[in-house]
C-alpha cells in the first residue's frame, strides 16, 4: 500500500471544487414544495390554532378539499391568501428620510 502525502495546496484545492460543487446543486435543485398540504401542515406553516383554521374554512377565506375524513389545502391557495392579505410598508430600513 503506497503512501500519499497531501499538501496544503491540495486541501485548498478539494475545498474549492467541493463549495462549487455543493454551490451547483443548491442552484440547480428546485424548491420542493408539496402541492396539497393536510390540516396539521398548514396550522404548522402559518402558526395559527385548529380553531383558526376552521374559522378561514367556514368564512371561506381559505379553500380546501375534504377526502373521506382528512382535509387538504392547495399549497397556491395559501401563498395567494397570504399575498392578498399583504400590507406595503411606507418606509424601508434603507430609506434616507
Amino acid at each position: 500500500m503506497a503512501i500519499e502525502v497531501l499538501t496544503k495546496e491540495d486541501l485548498y484545492e478539494f475545498r474549492h471544487v467541493l463549495l462549487k460543487d455543493i454551490k451547483e446543486i443548491l442552484q440547480t435543485k428546485p424548491s420542493q414544495t408539496k402541492e396539497w398540504l393536510k390540516s396539521t401542515e398548514v396550522r404548522k406553516l402559518l402558526n395559527i390554532s385548529p380553531g383558526t383554521l376552521q374559522t378561514l374554512r367556514i368564512n371561506k377565506t381559505l379553500s380546501y378539499t375534504r377526502i373521506g375524513g382528512i382535509i387538504y389545502y392547495a399549497h397556491r391557495d395559501i401563498e395567494k391568501l397570504l399575498e392578498g392579505n399583504k400590507v406595503e410598508s411606507e418606509r424601508t430600513l434603507f430609506n434616507s428620510k
